[in-house]
């Protein structure tokens, strides 16, 4: 027997059909002898419907009332979803998300699980109970990751065997599907790697979720809830992609496992600022005390004591940057002006094998340099090479790049 939690996005439990066929899924999973927790999120389309009639009463709504009004939607799911299991013979309990609070230190970026007021789930579970949580968005110090972050926090806290994370797709792929119509799902994917994918843009996994599965070795797999609900359950078991937390050589002999993109940036270049030490600081420091996350940095050579200095940031952070360079780093740098390009996309090579293999970087700029798409910027680390091209030039350098390294093989690209 395991102790199995078991995630439903929005799409999974989109109406009631739905989730009568969540319902069937979770009791086979019971019937086999397991222990299940379910996390569910609101039905798809209903958190929308309610931030809307807030809207309606209140322009700016009151973020406290915002959120009361925004949680009721999780606690319909939970309630329809209990009464689902209860007409299929099952006995069920649902609890909204404050009532299974997870508490965390106070490390942000390195939360550690303290405590979790678990004791009524265990005893709900000990007694043959499915036990239903609404998505919890705002976990102590865990941040706003919505139901996949709950859910492998829950996993965490309650030391599961398995965290199943079922969704309206059936994996993780080697790129979208939508942009590469060859593009291969993955059987296994390590913990690494898709660490990278989630941070790079691929929108498959929210990345403080990927985080905790690393950080306490969860075992995490990623399926889809569209699936008859009755196929057998070792059929399922062994469905979708598994994150691993194991070394495998087999993996390191493919180079790349993926690529990510992402269109949703924005560069920012200052021309023309003094070559003194310090000067990167006096121009991100005031960006960083801002919340703005930088991504890429360019500081091109130096001429006559002067350099160019460039960066990106989420094109939704553009404008926000751009006051905080006016405000705070124009005024010592001069009227050299600010150039901006808010029309380029992100496109990154992902894979434990790079490690043991060079020449990633010298084939991807090769393949670009065939379909005559230029590189405006380059940011690598151990397992990924990420670039900044035109965001028009995106989806051809994506495709043109999953097929130089075999991506569409079930065996992927060695070296060379």
């Amino acid at each position: 027997m395991a102790l199995i939690v078991q995630k439903y996005g929005g799409t999974s439990v989109g109406t009631t059909d739905r989730i009568k066929n969540v319902a069937r899924r979770v009791a086979k999973w019971h019937n086999a002898g397991h222990q299940v927790v379910v996390v569910v999120s609101a039905m798809s389309g209903e958190t929308n419907r309610l931030i809307a009639l807030a809207k309606e009463i209140q322009k700016n709504p009151d973020p406290r009332e915002l959120d009361v009004i925004a949680s009721t939607g999780e606690q319909v799911t939970i309630g329809l979803l209990a009464m689902a299991l209860q007409n299929i013979g099952l006995k069920a309990k649902s609890y909204t998300g404050p009532q299974v609070r997870v508490l965390t230190d106070d490390a942000f970026t390195k939360a550690r699980i303290k405590e979790i007021d678990g004791d009524r789930i265990k005893k709900d579970l000990d007694e043959g109970k499915v036990v239903i949580v609404a998505e919890n968005g705002n976990i102590t110090t865990l941040g706003r990751g919505g139901s996949d972050t709950s859910a492998v926090a829950l996993a965490a806290a309650l030391k599961a065997d398995e965290c199943l994370i079922f969704t309206d797709v059936d994996g993780i792929y080697t790129t979208d599907p939508r942009v590469v119509s060859n593009a291969r799902k993955l059987s296994v994917v390590a913990f690494e790697e898709i660490l990278e994918m989630a941070s790079l843009g691929s929108k498959v996994l929210q990345i403080r979720s990927v985080e905790f599965a690393g950080k306490y070795h969860i075992p995490t797999r990623v399926l889809s809830s569209l699936t008859d609900p009755d196929i057998p359950l070792d059929e399922e078991q062994n469905s979708g992609t598994l994150i691993t937390f194991e070394d495998d050589p087999k993996m390191e002999k493919v180079v790349v496992s993926g690529i990510a993109f992402s269109r949703n940036e924005a560069k920012i270049t200052l021309p023309h600022v003094p070559d003194t030490p310090g000067i990167a600081y006096k121009i991100l420091g005031h960006v960083a005390e801002a919340n703005i996350e930088v991504d890429m940095i360019v500081q091109n050579a130096a001429k006559n004591g002067l350099t160019d200095f460039s960066f990106t940031v989420s094109r939704n952070d553009l404008d926000k940057t751009l006051q905080v360079l006016k405000d705070n780093v124009l005024p010592y740098l001069g009227e050299e002006g600010i150039l901006t390009d808010a029309s380029i996309a992100k496109i990154s090579c992902v894979g434990i094998g790079m490690r043991s293999h060079a020449g990633v970087a010298a084939k991807m700029f090769r393949v670009l340099a065939e379909e005559n798409i230029n590189i405006k910027m380059i940011s690598t680390s151990e397992i990924r090479t990420s670039i900044i091209v035109d965001e028009k030039y995106m989806e051809l350098a994506v495709r043109a790049l999953h097929k130089a390294f075999g991506l569409d093989k079930e065996t992927g690209a060695m070296e060379g």
